[in-house]
């Protein structure tokens, strides 16, 4: 039964993560995710079945457009295989419980705005707003922790991201996203969070500008930092926090 269980969780995240694309590419666009249906970007060719079947569909073409040969972004199976993956993480991790659905909605806007920011340096108010009143519901309904702890959490989550935009070295979506991430880990974990996300975009940033990738000044997508670090302290949050209250006390 497991095996069938994460299987199908899988399969289920592949077909997600292929519309949480269209979300994360059309919504900063201002377009609809319904119409029109997904066409190669460079020869508008309209994509048949064949052509949308989630990663494989990218690998047999080599990633390239079918129709016209132009390279098509590794971004689409990234987002399609990262849904399939964390779907099945969370599975393992929380079982089918309510955590565990809450998991699966977590993951679902760590995917989508992960590819929003590294596509066009955006986080969508509509996606925020869209997850807003779900994530809420959730939270409160299956969590142990008090109420205040979750609204501590957003606080904490978007003062701190606050007070980065004012200082300029952040955008007012990422100080969204960290409240609402921070609303559903609650104090004291969106700190842990935060940490967490700050060391892997120091840790990634370090090592483009040592590659040369990137500039000295130039800005690097940080709400996949802030996604990652959310779904680590979602995940493990606890155990980190009382290991290390633990080696210090």
């Amino acid at each position: 039964m497991p095996t069938l269980i994460i299987t199908y969780l899988f399969l289920l995240g592949l077909a997600l993560g292929s519309f949480y694309n269209v979300v994360a590419l059309r919504v900063p666009a201002g377009q609809s995710v319904i119409h029109p249906p997904s066409r190669c970007g460079s020869c508008g060719t309209r994509l048949r079945t064949r052509d949308l079947i989630p990663v494989f569909s990218w690998l047999l073409a080599k990633g390239r457009c079918r129709h016209c040969g132009v390279p098509v972004s590794w971004l689409y199976p990234l987002g399609e295989a990262a849904t399939g993956l964390l779907f099945v993480w969370t599975y393992l991790r929380f079982g089918l419980s309510g955590e565990g659905m809450l998991g699966l909605l977590l993951a679902s806007l760590a995917v989508i705005v992960t590819i929003s920011d590294l596509h066009s340096m955006l986080v969508p108010n509509k996606v925020l707003l869209a997850f807003l009143p779900l994530l809420a519901a959730m939270t409160f309904s299956v969590t142990d922790q008090p109420w205040w702890s979750h609204v501590l959490g957003a606080v904490a989550g978007g003062g701190i991201l606050l007070v980065l935009v004012l200082l300029g070295g952040m955008g007012m979506g990422d100080a969204k996203l960290f409240a609402l991430f921070g609303g559903v880990i609650g104090f004291p974990g969106v700190i842990l969070a935060f940490l967490a996300a700050c060391l892997l975009g120091t840790l990634i940033g370090g090592g483009l500008r040592l590659a040369g990738s990137i500039g000295r000044r130039q800005p690097i997508p940080f709400a996949p930092c802030l996604a990652a670090g959310t779904l680590l302290t979602w995940g493990y949050g606890s155990q980190i926090i009382s290991g290390y209250l633990s080696l210090i006390g």
